[in-house]
């Protein structure tokens, strides 16, 4: 099923400076973001495979987004996270459906390699909702340099 997609959005975020110094490389990050149809809003559905095919289209289209706002090589990419708000006609159940069983993949091949799991939130809300994206080291899970978040809003 190829996702219903409403718009594209990238957001790219330099810091320079931390505690009064410049740092000697800025840090960088991207969130690519889509706003989608949830084909399930409003309704019970038990069989959620539809959002689960988006998950894995989005997966790849976002994450070769993120790289492209950034500039660089997929290689050069260190951190990654997913995250997913789902309108108040939805349940936190359809975001799961996005974000867990195939994003990975294609995201992983998009940042080359990614052997760590993905981090990630999930959060029901209406327009104009922030979400924390959790962010982890995309080889290793227990690099504390690169425990971060970055947050987003639509």
């Amino acid at each position: 099923m190829q996702a219903i997609v409403r718009k594209y959005l990238t957001l790219v975020e330099t810091t320079r400076r931390e505690m009064g110094k410049d740092l000697a490389a800025p840090t960088r990050k991207a969130a690519a973001i889509a706003v989608i149809e949830n084909p399930f809003a409003g309704r019970d559905a038990q069989d959620l495979e539809p959002l689960i095919e988006i998950g894995e289209e989005l997966g790849g289209v976002l994450g070769e987004m993120a790289v492209a706002a950034l500039g660089v090589q997929p290689a050069a990419i260190e951190s990654y996270g997913k995250a997913a708000i789902v309108g108040e006609a939805g349940e936190l159940e359809h975001a799961a459906a996005v974000l867990h069983p195939k994003l990975g993949k294609p995201l992983r091949a998009a940042v080359e390699k990614g052997a760590a799991l993905v981090p990630s939130s999930k959060k029901v809300g209406g327009m104009g909702t922030t979400i924390d994206v959790p962010l982890g080291h995309k080889d290793a899970a227990y690099v504390r340099s690169h425990f971060d978040a970055m947050e987003v809003r639509v």
